[in-house]
């Protein structure tokens, strides 16, 4: 068995990277960390280039500790990661077309975001199989992806997405800007999720700065985490009960969610509060009648969601639909390392508030909820749980809301490099920047959890009926524009 601290032991630690070590190592220790993975005795984190470089962060389950290693690749070349490590697979084909680096007896070296490239989908063998291409173009305001469905009559042999149509060259956009300007760069990378892209950047700069944010400017950050969180939960279960055709859910799951957004408005000035976080603290407080409109907020979901759980629960022919369809098994969520409710229904219970805690979480009481179903049920009552869990959590940050001064000074040592991991409502968003001499962005890759999701939807859909693919697809709610950067 290989321990990351073994791992660390055999590199060259970078001198400025916090919280976690960043350790330049060679070929073989490359390979043993692959080795690693492989084996379940570390988590994938993220996968990423860099000029002449590539990068893997980690997480040792067991330790709670986190690390990035780094190989030089003066050639052009690494040992690939994919070939012991499915969940690596997609980030090295993205990491070739975004900087060329190669990725050496990879299993798939097909391009992923270079759409100029030819594209041959993965075969599928047996009697009468047909295809069905879907997208990239859907029906209605979702995001562009292509999904090539093999089925056999209605069932489904093989499901493969190719990706990659809102790649908007973030990460390249963020380099040689201002602290500032990065930050609302990140904040955009998916807009259901502004509040965590924005506190992982400012988590990472300030990781990087030696900076330790105000008690108050820490606690009004998770007061937004989880009013975007409840916003997104309620959209998601009623989306999912409209995809089963009972569309009554999906009514009074969006007004209880503008309820949200409406008092997000009146406390912070934009309903989704972009930019309402920034490096050093938050940009903006809640007045006393934006914490009020939180509170009434808060109260009128508690009095209805209830009802709303019970009409879920108690719908057979809605029960018939989400009971069962959509499986995906436990040691599938563990070895893709799932975040979110993807994982926490499958078994994996992780979530960074607490594996990887941070403030104001350590002062807070909630609980995790997970379950080992794994179907699409099940991640409708992971985010039923999680709703409660938030609603809870709401209530206490605004009865303990300390005082004190909302932002301070991002002033460091340079050049330096951070990393931050951050509980989304879809899982854990990373956060990598490296900071010039002069202060200005340097690097920074940011990884949304649906990197390690996707796939998994393609594994959970297989066997089940194509009509039922959009239950499957909107129980996971991956982010295109996050996943495409």
């Amino acid at each position: 068995m290989t321990t990351l601290g073994e791992l660390i032991s055999m590199g060259r630690p970078v001198a400025i990277h916090e919280p976690a070590p960043r350790i330049v190592v060679d070929a073989v220790t490359w390979t043993r960390a692959a080795s690693a993975l492989a084996k379940g005795q570390a988590t994938l984190l993220g996968l990423w280039g860099d000029r002449a470089a590539v990068h893997m962060g980690l997480f040792e389950a067991p330790t709670h500790k986190l690390a990035v290693l780094s190989l030089d690749c003066a050639l052009g070349q690494f040992p690939s990661i994919g070939q012991h490590h499915a969940p690596a697979i997609r980030l090295e084909r993205a990491i070739y077309d975004l900087y060329g680096i190669e990725a050496t007896d990879a299993p798939d070296t097909r391009p992923w975001l270079d759409h100029r490239r030819p594209y041959e989908f993965l075969p599928a063998e047996g009697e009468h199989l047909h295809q069905i291409p879907v997208g990239p173009i859907h029906a209605g305001i979702i995001e562009p992806g292509h999904f090539r469905f093999t089925a056999g009559g209605e069932t489904i042999v093989r499901l493969e997405a190719r990706l990659g149509y809102v790649h908007k060259g973030a990460e390249k956009l963020m380099e040689g800007c201002t602290l500032g300007q990065a930050a609302k760069i990140a904040g955009r990378v998916s807009g259901d999720s502004t509040v965590a892209y924005a506190i992982a950047f400012a988590r990472a700069a300030e990781a990087a700065l030696g900076i330790t944010v105000s008690t108050r400017a820490a606690w009004l950050r998770a007061l937004m985490a989880e009013l975007e969180r409840l916003a997104n939960h309620l959209g998601d279960i009623g989306a999912i009960c409209n995809d089963a055709a009972f569309a009554i859910m999906h009514a009074h799951c969006a007004v209880l969610r503008e309820e949200v957004l409406r008092a997000a408005d009146r406390a912070f000035g934009h309903r989704l509060m972009r930019d309402c976080v920034v490096p050093g603290g938050v940009a903006t407080e809640p007045s006393g009648p934006g914490i009020f409109a939180i509170r009434a907020a808060v109260a009128e979901i508690g009095r209805k969601f209830p009802a709303l759980i019970s009409l879920y629960d108690n719908t057979a022919s809605l029960q018939d639909r989400t009971v069962g369809t959509g499986i995906l098994k436990p040691e599938h969520a563990r070895r893709f390392g799932a975040g979110g409710y993807v994982g926490r229904a499958s078994g994996r219970s992780f979530d960074a508030r607490r594996n990887l805690v941070y403030p104001p979480y350590d002062a807070l009481s909630f609980e995790i909820p997970s379950r080992e179903d794994g179907d699409v049920n099940a991640r409708i009552w992971i985010r039923i749980r999680e709703i409660e869990q938030s609603l809870a959590l709401v209530v206490q940050i605004l009865d303990r809301l300390p005082s004190g001064s909302p932002r301070v000074d991002i002033r460091g040592a340079l050049p330096c490099e951070g990393l931050a991991v951050v509980e989304g409502f879809r899982g854990d968003v990373l956060v990598w920047l490296r900071l010039a001499a002069d202060g200005s962005v340097e690097r920074c890759h940011l990884r949304d959890p649906s990197w390690f999701q996707w796939p998994l939807l393609e594994a959970a859909i297989e066997g089940n009926i194509v009509a039922d693919f959009p239950l499957c697809n909107k129980s996971f709610n991956c982010s295109y524009s996050g996943h495409d950067l």
